[in-house]
C-alpha cells in the first residue's frame, strides 16, 4: 500500500536559510592539522549554536594553544587553558545532569519515545583543531539530545511552557558564554602580548611566529554572532541556573 502524505514537510530548506544567514568563520590562516568529521544535529537549537558560536571558540582556543604560547608567558597561557576547560566542563556537566532529569521523568511516566523532527538535520563536515574544540562541539551535540527529551515533556504537560522556555534560554546562555569567555580569554592574551612586545626591542624574526602564525590577528568571527560584539573588558558569563525539572 502506498503510503499517502497529508503535510509537507521540509527537504532542507531550513538549513539552507541557517547556512545563508549566518556569515563565514575565516581559517585561511590557520595551518595546523585537523581531525575531519560530519556533524549531525537535528534540532534548531543546535543547528543555531553550532553556526553561529563553534568558531568563535574553536578559532579563540586555537590562538591561546598555538600562537600565543609561542610568544606569551607559559604559565598565562596554561592558566588560560585551564579556566577554559573548566568553563566546557562546568557546562557539560549541567547538561548531563539535564539530561538524566528528563530520562528520570520517561521512566517514572512509561514514556519510550521522544519527539522528532521532520525538518533535515544539519549535516557539514568540520574540522577539529583541539581537545577543546572537540569538548565543545560535544557540548553541542549534547544540547541536541536534550531538546527533543524537553519538548516530549512539554506536549505531555510534565512540565509547563514557561519552565521549557526558561530552561532552553538558560541553556543556549551558558553555551554562548563558554565561546564568549574564550574570546575574552583570548584578547586578554593578546594585550599581555602587545605589552610585551612594546617593552623589548625590536628581534629579526619577530614577524615570525610559531607555524608562521604569529601576526595572526583576532580571528574575524564577529559575523557569526549578530550583536554580539567582542570585547576584552566583558565579564566571564557565570554558570547558569537551570530551571529543575519536576520529579
Amino acid at each position: 500500500m502506498t503510503e499517502t502524505k497529508i503535510v509537507k514537510t521540509d527537504r532542507g530548506a531550513v538549513n539552507a536559510r541557517i547556512l545563508s544567514k549566518e556569515g563565514q568563520a575565516d581559517y585561511r590562516r590557520v595551518e595546523v592539522a585537523s581531525i575531519k568529521i560530519r556533524t549531525h544535529f537535528t534540532s534548531a537549537e543546535a543547528k543555531r549554536m553550532f553556526m553561529r558560536m563553534f568558531s568563535t571558540l574553536q578559532l579563540n582556543a586555537h590562538f591561546i594553544t598555538v600562537i600565543a604560547r609561542s610568544r606569551a608567558d607559559h604559565r598565562d597561557v596554561e592558566a588560560v587553558e585551564a579556566t577554559l576547560r573548566s568553563e566546557i566542563e562546568a557546562t557539560k556537566k549541567m547538561l548531563n545532569d539535564a539530561i538524566d532529569a528528563a530520562e528520570k521523568l520517561f521512566k517514572a511516566h512509561g514514556i519510550d519515545t521522544a519527539a522528532t523532527y521532520d525538518t533535515q538535520p544539519l549535516e557539514v563536515e568540520i574540522g577539529i583543531l583541539s581537545s577543546n574544540g572537540r569538548r565543545y562541539l560535544e557540548v553541542i551535540g549534547q544540547l541536541d539530545q536534550l531538546m527533543p527529551l524537553l519538548q516530549t515533556l512539554e506536549i505531555y504537560e510534565l512540565i509547563s511552557t514557561e519552565d521549557l522556555d526558561k530552561q532552553r534560554a538558560a541553556l543556549k546562555r551558558q553555551i554562548k558564554g563558554v565561546a564568549t569567555s574564550a574570546r575574552r580569554l583570548a584578547t586578554g592574551l593578546r594585550r599581555r602580548m602587545a605589552a610585551a612586545e612594546s617593552r623589548e626591542p625590536p628581534h629579526a624574526d619577530a614577524e615570525e611566529g610559531a607555524l608562521g602564525q604569529a601576526d595572526v590577528p583576532e580571528p574575524e568571527v564577529g559575523a557569526l554572532v549578530p550583536g554580539d560584539a567582542a570585547s576584552g573588558g566583558e565579564a566571564a558569563a557565570p554558570a547558569q541556573d537551570v530551571p529543575s525539572l519536576p520529579v
